[in-house]
């Protein structure tokens, strides 16, 4: 790997805030490590960073995130996150690859989050004939991050979500004891009532969904 980092984890290291990271790894169940660096300031860090320092080239940034994976302190999986971001519209037909791979380690809803409907959704908006592929094999997985992302990655198409395909996931998932399935369940059904509330309100009156999901897929509308 030539794109050197240490720049950017000297930086990290140097704005650590030990207070902070208690409070962040006890919000997280005490499962991750945190260095402290609250959004805004990691943020700034990062802008700072890739100001200075540049991008890597396309085919590097799957080893960058790689790498940061591997390392101690869950900031390091959100500039990866980022970078990918930023990187995405020259990742390649390869980089689901990497996002099953990521979505599978280290996992938890603050990761999943973004990389469902910002990595993945951009993949699988950008090579649509590989949709019933992948989301079939992440289904049928049992691994409930992947299941997750299944019903997520549409979660920013708006009026170009396949409903016919949301609606087919759902129903397979929807009677998962999970809390995270039937959180995402009802997230991604309020999130399309944005665009087309008529088909949410049919749809949770159609279909026996946890109490769960259904309170979160009419929240928005219920507010309006």
């Amino acid at each position: 790997m030539t794109y050197n980092l240490k720049p950017l984890i000297a930086s990290f290291t140097a704005n650590a805030n030990p207070e902070k990271a208690a409070g962040m790894k006890a919000y997280m169940k005490g499962q991750f490590e945190y260095l402290g660096l609250q959004t805004p300031v990691r943020k700034a860090l990062t802008k700072e960073f890739f100001k200075e320092y540049g991008y890597p080239d396309p085919e590097e940034s799957k080893h960058i995130a790689e790498y940061c994976w591997q390392l101690p302190y869950r900031e390091y999986k959100y500039f990866a996150m980022e970078l990918m971001v930023r990187m995405k519209k020259k990742s390649g037909h390869d980089a689901i690859h990497l996002y099953e791979e990521l979505i599978t380690k280290e996992s938890w809803w603050d990761t999943i989050d973004l990389i469902a409907p910002s990595l993945v959704g951009h993949h699988l908006m950008e090579y649509h004939e590989e949709r019933s592929h992948y989301i079939n094999k992440w289904i049928r997985s049992g691994n409930i991050w992947l299941q997750r992302s299944c019903i997520l990655f549409q979660l920013k198409y708006k009026a170009d979500t396949d409903t016919r395909l949301l609606s087919g996931i759902i129903l397979k998932l929807k009677d998962s004891k999970e809390f995270f399935i039937r959180k995402a369940i009802g997230w991604s059904l309020r999130e399309y009532s944005k665009t087309d509330p008529g088909f949410v309100v049919r749809f949770v009156q159609s279909h026996d969904l946890s109490g769960l999901s259904h309170r979160e897929a009419l929240k928005w509308l219920e507010r309006q």
